[in-house]
């Protein structure tokens, strides 16, 4: 059975373990280098609207996370960025979905008007899992740059809340 809670500090090496062999895989995030456990405790301890939920099994075993947090600089200040991860091979068990349901309400009692999702146009399983639950596209970054030089187009989907 899945359940979604709040995440910890103590959840962030297991969150690290499942992230990076994403970042490895590469072609559905714009995390282009390895992170720590720690890299992932301080973001999620860094100030600011923002809340961290994990998907984990009957074992406590982390199988996803996502999180909001306020939105880039071309976001107003009542739109949240998402991010979400699901453990390469648990794809389209309800894990994301699970994970929506938690982080739409808290998106809520954040008091965010709408999530903004920015997702590499080469993403097809994200572009599929965010219009799934509901965003809409809205508009396009083209020739975007990522940290390890690779260029890549963006589709930017929002989700009113």
């Amino acid at each position: 059975m899945i359940h979604v809670r709040p995440a910890i500090a103590l959840d962030a090496p297991s969150m690290a373990d499942l992230l990076n062999p994403i970042i490895e895989e590469g072609g559905t995030t714009a995390i282009t280098t390895r992170v720590t456990g720690r890299d992932l405790a301080d973001w999620m301890a860094e100030k600011g609207r923002s809340a961290w939920h994990v998907a984990v099994d009957d074992g406590e075993r982390v199988l996803g996370f996502q999180w909001i947090a306020a939105g880039a600089d071309y976001l107003p200040s009542d739109a949240a960025e998402i991010a979400t991860f699901v453990q390469v091979g648990q794809t389209g068990l309800g894990i994301g979905s699970r994970l929506f349901d938690a982080t739409r309400k808290a998106a809520r009692d954040l008091g965010y008007a709408w999530i903004n999702a920015n997702i590499r146009a080469d993403n097809e399983g994200g572009l599929i899992y965010y219009q799934s639950r509901g965003f809409q596209d809205y508009g396009r970054i083209e020739g975007h740059e990522m940290a390890n030089g690779q260029i890549v187009d963006k589709i930017l989907k929002r989700y009113d809340l």
